[in-house]
Order: structure tokens, then sequence, then C-alpha cells
């Protein structure tokens, strides 16, 4: 096949991954008109239609995804052996994306980076933070990291932290005149701040567990937030009580700003892991930030 023709493929695959022609030509580095050009001339070449454009969105047609799902997986492997490559070099180099939540983003991953990545300047990291619970390898992330109980049992799954549990707190101003809950159904007779999971779109029903007893409470309040900053910046503001994970939130219990309840029905789950495919060939690069965030506590 003539290289400029391989070169059309390649425009082709970075449109219909990104469902965007201006993503895309930003990701290779061309005008959006030429990428346009391109893919036109591409589907002349072929005599079949191989994108559905709107003036909202790009779609691959039934031909499209067909071409995407023969030859993606063959660039891919190519792009693989290549990054391969670096094994043969003195220092380290390439980029690696990685899906986080936010909070682990925050509290475990850029910690241990601030440390690690002074040492390797030919290595660069990536970091998409949400909530969701996303696709790594259809997303074409080198690695995930979620709480352990998450990670799917075809993944390698490596320990980046310790046991997480979560807290139901409060501020004292919230508090003042009103009765602790005992139990967790007494969670229903006070305002609480819900956190909307990204993933179904439903209300994180509150998780509690003792002597065995598993037990899920659906709360209610003025407040419903997707991300965690937000609901810990609400129960400081004394808007209700709060489910937070118990590193974001102990700071302030020690300083008094906050108040922990239900400590007995909050009992430790698997914590943060870092996951990947086991069939994918790994570059050096990545080998050194595996062991770089493997807990050793």
């Amino acid at each position: 096949m003539p290289r400029a023709n391989v070169n059309d493929l390649l425009a082709f695959l970075a449109v219909a991954r990104a469902r965007s022609f201006t993503h895309a030509a930003a990701q290779m580095g061309v005008s959006q008109s030429a990428l346009s050009h391109t893919i036109r001339g591409l589907e002349e070449r072929l005599g079949i239609r191989l994108l559905t454009r709107t003036t909202r969105s790009v779609a691959p047609t039934e031909a499209g995804e067909r071409l995407l799902r023969t030859i993606g997986p063959r660039f891919d492997e190519i792009d693989a052996e290549i990054d391969a490559l670096s094994e043969l070099r003195d220092k380290p180099s390439g980029t690696i994306r990685i899906n986080s939540s936010e909070h682990a983003a925050e509290t475990l991953l850029w910690p241990k980076l601030a440390q690690f990545l002074p040492h390797y300047p030919d290595i660069r990291v990536e970091i998409w933070a949400d909530y969701m619970l996303t696709d790594i390898v259809a997303e074409r992330f080198d690695a995930g990291i979620r709480l352990g109980e998450h990670v799917a049992k075809d993944m390698v799954a490596v320990r980046i932290g310790p046991e997480e549990r979560f807290l139901v707190v409060g501020a004292p101003a919230y508090l003042a005149g009103r009765e602790l809950p005992l139990h967790p159904r007494d969670l229903l007779q006070h305002r609480c701040i819900n956190l909307r999971l990204p993933t179904a779109g439903a209300l994180y029903a509150w998780e509690f567990g003792k002597d065995g007893q598993e037990l899920k409470v659906r709360v209610d309040g003025q407040l419903v937030f997707n991300a965690l900053p937000p609901i810990l910046k609400a129960a400081l503001a004394s808007f209700g009580l709060a489910f937070l994970p118990e590193g974001l939130v102990r700071p302030h219990i020690a300083a008094g700003r906050l108040t922990a309840m239900l400590e007995d029905w909050t009992p430790p789950f698997p914590g943060y892991h870092l996951y990947y495919p086991n069939r994918r060939q790994h570059s050096p690069a990545f080998a050194l930030l595996v062991e770089a965030l493997r807990y050793r506590g």
C-alpha cells in the first residue's frame, strides 16, 4: 500500500476514535480542513462513506466501524512494538496515560509522581481524572486507578495505597441542637449531602456494615454533587452530613472543624489499586512507574 494511503488510514483512526475532526486535528498537529480533505480523499478511493458528519458530531458508518475494528488493533500493535524499542535506550522514555478518580489522583498519585518524575525527565504522564468506571482498553489508557473492589478480574492489579473507609461527618454548627445518629437509619432524620454517580446517574446509597450486617441508606438533603471536594466544602459550611473518605476528612476532624459519627458502622475495605491489561506489552518507563506507585506500608 502506498505510504500516503497508510497516513490516510491513520487520519481516519484518529477521527473515528476522537469522534471529532477538531480534536483529531489537534492530536495530529494538522489543520481541521486538511484532515477533512484527507478523509474525503480516502472515502473517494475506497468508494464508500466511512464517517457520518453532522454540525454537532462525527460517527463512523457501518463500514467505518468495521474498518476501525479491523485495522485499529493492528496499528496499536505497531505503536506498542515501537514504544518497546525504548528498552534499547539508556533513559526510559515515553508517555503514560492513566485514568484515575480525582481523590486518588490528589492523595496518592500526585505525591508519588512529584518524587518520581524529576529522576526521569524523558517520561511524560497524562492523568485523566473522573469518577466513571472508564474502559481503559477502549479509551487507550495504559492503566487505571480505582478501589480494589471495582477492578475487573481480568486485569493485573497493584495495590498503591492503604485500606480505605468512609466516615459520616458534620460540622459542629450543623450538629448543634441535633441528636447525633447512633444507627445508620438515624441519618434519615438529617440533612445529608449526596453524591451522584456518573456511571449510572443515580445517587450513591451510603454503605455500612457491622457484625456481619450490611446496610445501605439512601439519604436526602438540599445538595447533590458529582465530586468529593465540593461535598467536603458543603459539610464544612454546615449544609449537612457528608460521607467521605477518612483520609480526606481526618485533618478537619483533628482540627475540630468536623465531627465523625457511626465509626463502628464503617469498617475498612480494599484501598486504591493501579490496574492494567495483562496481555499488553509495557515499556520500561511503565514498569518503573508501577514500582514507584506500589504500596509498601
